[in-house]
């Protein structure tokens, strides 16, 4: 039962990320054709679907890529990442004081 329940925190989670993603990326309930098919139920319809295309990505992605081991993960963040993240808040810098 703890299997269980682990699985569906998982699954729950996933959902609240792909709710959260379709509401702020993807239009939440409105309809992808405009005032073509819209309506209370059909926004209900319209948000679940590009919450469950979202779940879809998510699970397809996760079964597809390789995992990183807890090394790989530790030296992309700090060897690689945070090194890029300073040099593109610089080039911002740079880019702003040119611009002005």
């Amino acid at each position: 039962m703890r299997f269980a329940l682990l699985f569906l925190s998982e699954y729950a989670n996933m959902f609240a990320v792909s709710a959260i993603a379709t509401t702020l990326f993807l239009g939440g309930w409105n309809s992808p054709f405009g005032d073509f098919l819209s309506g209370p139920w059909w926004g209900v319809f319209w948000f679940l679907s590009k919450g469950l295309a979202f779940i879809f990505v998510q699970m397809w992605l996760r079964w597809t890529l390789p995992r990183l081991r807890v090394d790989q993960l530790m030296y992309v963040g700090w060897k690689v990442l945070i090194p890029f993240s300073f040099v593109l808040i610089l080039g911002v810098g740079v880019w702003m004081l040119a611009a002005h």
